[in-house]
């Protein structure tokens, strides 16, 4: 009996919670490796879960059956409502001074970005056609898995899915899944590389992003006003309700009306809008409705780090077996070409100062990992309201593209 089947033995709940912070604890030591001033950050307990995934993943199904996924798409969610809320109520204080400023430009990025994506999918396509695919349904099904995977977007995933054929619906997971370890670490290292390959000053680089949208952090001092408890929780979960409820608000896109393709801004989407509205405002009358900003920091980093274990854990269960060298090939060339294209044309063409273009394609690539290195490596949150400005407009346009790639090929 080895070590894991001793642990089986314990409750199932209180092995799952092992196996969490494990997984934390073993990925942080992980991002903390440097290379050439380079490191994964938070990053790294993303590799750390989907290395467990890969290997251990059986036994968890052992223990939970189907409820396994369901378990990790929970801390998956949790995570990712806990850090879209964070960055919302960040950046709210100078969200809409940014965005009236760069709103254009924020626009035409996520717009770039994502079609800049989408022909890579489609140079895919055409490409396995030519290497001997002969199924194109079974290839189309991949790609589009590869191109909402290589933009690290679940409501690109599930609108795949929900597009194609059932008997499809596995090959959009096989694509998703290999192409979102490096649409994850790619983004990731690529915001660190960039100011340093362009040796800029991170001071310098602050003070000219300050100068387009100012008062991006938190409030610590708000007025005289009635906080209903010392950290601002009840906030935080108001915000997080609110926008669970904006998030399931769906919009045909067929004349199939609901029972087509519908969007909507999801959990992530909605809980982001709701935080950033609350946050510009700040107070509900005389009540405090602003998180203290010590307590955003807490929540988003341990938002990231539930949401990589989660993604990591189910992306490495299915990695091992479906792996291919060829379709691994084009999820890199979907995820570079769009975020180099992304930042070339934000700095040549759109005149973004360095933060500034580099939180825009973060938002662009719809990467939540990717912000939290940039905020690392920038030293201040103040830069997230080019994320939350770009974000909307890359998933609208990030859905519409992955269903248009079925549609056409």
């Amino acid at each position: 009996m080895n070590l894991f089947d001793s642990l089986m033995r314990i409750n199932g709940v209180t092995f799952l919670m092992l196996c969490v912070f494990g997984i934390a604890a073993v990925g942080y030591c992980i991002g903390r490796i440097t290379i050439k001033g380079v490191d994964l950050g938070t990053s790294g307990v993303f590799l750390a879960a989907l290395v467990f995934g890969a290997f251990f993943f059986p036994y968890l199904e052992k223990e939970f059956g189907e409820f396994t996924k369901t378990a990790l798409k929970i801390i998956e969610n949790t995570g990712l409502i806990l850090f879209v809320t964070s960055v919302g109520f960040i950046a709210g204080p100078g969200f809409f001074e940014n965005l009236k400023t760069n709103f254009k430009s924020y626009v035409l990025l996520g717009i770039v970005i994502i079609f800049t994506g989408w022909a890579a999918a489609v140079i895919s396509i055409l490409i396995g056609r030519a290497a001997g695919v002969t199924d194109p349904q079974k290839l189309t099904a991949i790609v589009s898995g590869l191109f909402s995977g290589a933009m690290t977007s679940t409501p690109a995933f599930s609108a795949a899915k929900a597009t194609v054929d059932s008997a499809l619906e596995d090959l959009v997971s096989v694509g998703y899944g290999i192409a979102y370890i490096f649409g994850v670490v790619g983004v990731v290292l690529f915001v660190q590389l960039v100011p340093k390959l362009t040796h800029s000053d991170m001071n310098e680089e602050l003070r000219k992003f300050s100068e387009v949208g100012k008062g991006g952090a938190a409030k610590e001092d708000q007025e005289d006003l009635i906080h209903v408890d010392p950290f601002g929780v009840m906030p935080f979960a108001f915000a997080v309700v609110i926008g669970i409820i904006v998030g399931m608000i769906r919009i045909p896109l067929s004349m199939k009306g609901f029972d087509g393709t519908c969007f909507s801004l999801t959990i992530t989407g909605g809980c982001l809008l709701s935080a950033l509205v609350i946050g510009h405002f700040g107070k509900l009358g005389r009540i405090s409705m602003m998180p203290y900003r010590s307590s955003l920091k807490v929540f988003r980093e341990f938002g990231l780090a539930l949401f990589l274990i989660g993604a990591g854990a189910s992306a490495g269960a299915q990695f091992v077996a479906n792996f291919s060298l060829l379709y691994f090939a084009f999820g890199v060339l979907i995820t570079v070409s769009s975020m180099v294209t992304g930042y070339f044309f934000a700095e040549k063409v759109l005149k973004l100062n360095l933060l500034n273009a580099l939180s825009a394609v973060t938002g662009g690539m719809t990467s939540t990992p990717a912000l939290g290195t940039l905020i690392s490596v920038a030293g201040s949150e103040e830069i997230a309201s080019a994320y939350a400005a770009t974000y909307p407009i890359a998933l609208i346009s990030v859905v519409l593209a992955t269903q248009f790639l079925i549609i056409l090929f």
